[in-house]
């Protein structure tokens, strides 16, 4: 197990995706491996994106993945949780489908893994595989969850930046208020634009922002001071304070995504 740690270290990807299963199936040799490799970790910036099924979630991480390799060069690791069938017991792992644009990129790599019935929109082994690709040296690694609903909120434990996808026509202002998985969101991408309802959307999530701290503007989240973003008040980055921001994109045209791309630049 030492050599394939230090094979990992070194850049080997069949190493990486040995151990990968290793730590999924969370056997013995894989947490023997976390043990060693801990100490290598603490340097990528984890992003987590989530959001309900068919917002977009995934045609999003493949256009943001894009453009952050033709922009910044940096290495991305991404992880996507699909959701296992409570029936048959298997997975379509199916995700990876919708990112053939990053295909033969040798500074991207995606896994695709199971929930196996893991509730809260991960996997019990996604923070394991999050560490592993950490150490491995990838700059940057994208979560994708699982279709998430109203609660669905483990991303937000242990992810830098949390993205919460959301799309015209998945509910009125009453759905956005009761839907607590928008209180993660360090950023909320309204995705599929073109689409009618946006402004209807945009109000609801705005509205909804404002109705949750009406006075101060400003309330922990992640830990941090952050505040409620007007419409008419820039993002800003002051100290520990964050603006919550609303963005919008259309991921299958790359519309919105470099601004999207500069927006967690500027909450990393």
């Amino acid at each position: 197990m030492t050599n394939l740690v230090n094979a990992i270290l070194n850049g080997n990807r069949l190493a990486l995706s040995r151990l990968l299963s290793q730590v999924e199936n969370d056997t013995k040799e894989g947490r023997a491996a976390l043990n060693e490799l801990f100490s290598h970790t603490g340097k990528a910036h984890l992003i987590g994106v989530t959001g309900a099924p068919g917002v977009g979630k995934s045609s999003l991480v493949n256009q943001l993945a894009q453009h952050l390799r033709e922009h910044t060069k940096k290495t991305i690791a991404i992880i996507a949780v699909d959701p296992t069938s409570p029936f048959t017991g298997g997975a379509v792992l199916g995700d990876r489908v919708r990112m053939r644009d990053l295909a033969g990129d040798n500074g991207v790599f995606i896994r695709s893994m199971a929930s196996r019935g893991n509730l809260g929109g991960l996997a019990h082994g996604t923070a394991a595989l999050t560490q592993v690709f950490d150490a491995a040296g990838f700059d940057m690694v994208l979560i994708e969850t699982v279709g998430a609903g109203q609660a669905e909120v483990d991303i937000a434990r242990f992810a830098h930046t949390t993205l919460v996808v959301e799309a015209p026509g998945m509910g009125d202002d009453i759905q956005a208020i009761k839907a607590g998985i928008l209180e993660i969101a360090d950023i909320l991408v309204i995705n599929k634009a073109d689409r009618p309802g946006i402004e209807h959307t945009e109000r609801a999530l705005r509205g909804m922002l404002e109705l949750a701290h009406p006075v101060a503007k400003r309330f922990i989240h992640h830990g941090r001071v952050e505040a409620v973003k007007q419409a008419d008040e820039p993002t800003t980055d002051q100290g520990d304070d964050w603006t919550t921001c609303i963005q919008k994109t259309i991921a299958t045209d790359g519309t919105g995504i470099p601004e999207l791309a500069g927006k967690i630049k500027e909450h990393g």
